[in-house]
């Protein structure tokens, strides 16, 4: 299956990327780059563009269809560390840094990774297949409570309890291997009139058990600061996320850069010594327009936040 992915929000994160033609770029997520290839096209040959993923299938095919620039440099890591991954570049700053945290089309689209709730498929949900940790471990191994844990805090789910409860009860049979199982097991504990409102009755679970699997939320606060760090005075971060849970995190994480004071509201100066570090762009968050939610339904989620980064 090739690799194929829409990038949201391109214009606007290019847009937001205010790219200098001779700067260096880091794509967090490379994907099915492209994100990255409008980027490159912005770059001269002075210009560098480095691009992050840990899926395999993803530089495979991000290499192929940037095949023919020679300012690109592809790395198979998770962007968490960005900061280990430069300075094995000798990169001691850049000008601009995204990161898409979406899945990808392609990974939710080919069955056998076992992310998507619409196709039967082992459960997996590992976004590098290098990992032995699954989405099996998560559903056959963790405890009850864990399990409630997890759904709630990574789902936001109000049946999680009832949930966890039926797949504990489930396995006890026997292991519970494919994502067609675990979404009979998920209906049969989501009461009938709650199946019929709004989305999929799966989709939080597997939104959940897909996040636990790959730290998603775990790495975000230190990455940023570590982004953040990495660039050069009036560099720019675009971060690009899907659910609240993340969108959170970011908007949090920002706020404390921009704002680092730990000084008590009540004295008339600051004390602590902790200096801005980032201006916030967007206030709030920018989300695709009617035109791309015709085209790219998948974009509806989509939160795009921009912060530049300042010396004082």
């Amino acid at each position: 299956m090739e690799f194929n992915h829409v990038p949201v929000l391109l214009e606007e994160t290019i847009e937001n990327l205010d790219i200098k033609e001779d700067g260096i770029y880091v794509d967090c997520t490379l994907g099915g780059a492209g994100h990255s290839s409008e980027i490159l096209k912005r770059l001269s040959d002075k210009g560098r563009l480095i691009g992050i993923d840990q899926d395999k299938d993803a530089l495979k095919a991000a290499s192929e269809r940037l095949k023919d620039y020679k300012n690109f440099t592809f790395v198979h890591d998770n962007f968490s560390n960005i900061k280990s991954i430069l300075e094995e570049l000798r990169i001691d700053k850049v000008d601009g840094i995204l990161a898409d945290l979406g899945v990808s089309s392609y990974q939710l689209d080919e069955a056998e990774r076992g992310f998507s709730y619409m196709n039967d498929a082992p459960l997996d949900m590992r976004m590098n297949r290098d990992n032995e940790f699954s989405a099996y471990d998560v559903v056959n191994v963790y405890d009850e409570e864990k399990l409630y844990s997890v759904i709630r805090n990574y789902g936001e789910e109000k049946f999680a309890k009832r949930i966890a409860r039926f797949i504990v009860e489930k396995r006890s049979e026997g292991p519970i291997n494919t994502t067609f199982e675990l979404v009979e097991i998920i209906k049969a504990a989501i009461p009938a009139k709650f199946r019929r409102q709004g989305p999929h009755p799966a989709k939080r679970t597997f939104q959940a058990i897909r996040i636990e699997v790959n730290h998603e939320l775990q790495i975000l606060n230190k990455t940023i600061e570590d982004a953040v760090d990495k660039l050069e005075d009036s560099g720019r971060i675009c971060i690009i996320t899907f659910h609240s849970l993340e969108d959170r995190i970011i908007k949090n994480k920002y706020r404390e850069l921009q704002d680092p004071c730990i000084c008590p509201k009540d004295i008339p100066m600051c004390v602590c010594g902790k200096k801005p570090k980032i201006k916030i762009i967007t206030r709030k968050p920018i989300e695709a327009s009617s035109a791309e939610l015709e085209y790219n339904p998948r974009s509806r989620s989509a939160k795009l936040r921009v912060a530049k980064k300042i010396n004082l």
